[in-house]
């Protein structure tokens, strides 16, 4: 126990080095105040991934069906809330779209605040897309872009909310929130065999994910050419790490659907074709 009051009191020295004081207004929520419960389930989901892999290398796969139904719908509605709720509390405070500081808008900053913290808690209850896969043996969607994706996601909004969990923070959330809501209610659909002919529009959600990745960056972008006390460490940062995601996104885009072989492409149309998941990841339809 002294070990880990050891560790948490040195992570949390590296984070006021590197960062200063943290936002006092998410003193105390859930998983704020520590950055070791954080860390610990992300290392738990590496190793879950790694692991669970190993051990269903000679088992059956599971159908998991039902369990992917429920879970689809409720991550779509939660994404669905949390879409409405920034909309809702932005457009209420009066928000900029071009760049927003983090003490500018009183209580309406800390309604986004709590929104944002469900978006950081989001996160960690995606990481069950990649136990889903380990469970019915998709190791080839297990892919470095989607582990790379998840893990990093959910300790960079655990930084995000203790120091810049308001202002032009919104942006990512809301676009990202839109993209969870077509993508999750698609998976589900996906389920329900009746449904499956009115899917046409997979395609374009690996075409929106990447259109969200460019409206970020540009968001980003725009703040630091016109300032507005936003700290601009965090924006070049943002920058930095949606960068990549454009980069291996776009390697996944041209490699499924620019080098695809015609039968391929014409297999791609039909019910059991590939589709992209949530964060940028090809996976097959969910059964």
């Amino acid at each position: 126990m002294d070990h880990l009051e050891s560790l948490d009191e040195r992570l949390n020295a590296l984070f006021y080095f590197l960062f200063e004081d943290r936002d006092s207004r998410v003193r105390g929520w859930l998983l704020m105040d520590s950055y070791l419960p954080t860390l610990s389930l992300t290392i738990l989901y590496l190793l879950t991934v790694y692991l669970g892999s190993k051990y269903m290398r000679n088992r059956p796969a599971y159908s998991l069906k039902g369990v992917l139904q429920v879970y689809n719908f409720s991550v779509t509605m939660l994404s669905l809330y949390m879409l409405v709720e920034l909309v809702s509390a932005t457009l209420s405070a009066g928000y900029r779209l071009q760049c927003q500081g983090l003490h500018e808008a009183g209580e309406a900053d800390l309604r986004v605040a709590k929104v944002l913290w469900w978006y950081y808690f989001s996160k960690v209850i995606e990481f069950l897309d990649t136990i889903f896969f380990v469970l019915r043996k998709k190791n080839s969607q297990i892919t470095f872009l989607h582990v790379y994706h998840h893990a990093s996601m959910f300790n960079i909004w655990w930084c995000v909310l203790n120091w810049i969990p308001c202002g032009q923070s919104f942006f990512g959330p809301t676009l990202n929130s839109f993209i969870h809501v077509c993508m999750y209610s698609y998976y589900g659909l996906s389920t329900i065999p009746s449904m499956q002919k009115y899917l046409w529009w997979k395609r374009y959600l690996t075409q929106a994910q990447l259109i969200q990745f460019i409206l970020t960056i540009t968001h980003t972008l725009s703040a630091i050419v016109v300032p507005c006390g936003f700290p601009v460490g965090c924006l070049l940062f943002q920058f930095s790490y949606m960068a990549t995601l454009v980069i291996l996104f776009v390697n996944f885009y041209v490699q499924t659907y620019r080098k695809r072989r015609p039968e391929e492409s014409i297999k791609s149309s039909r019910p059991n074709g590939h589709s992209v998941s949530t964060n940028g990841t090809s996976f097959k339809k969910r059964k």
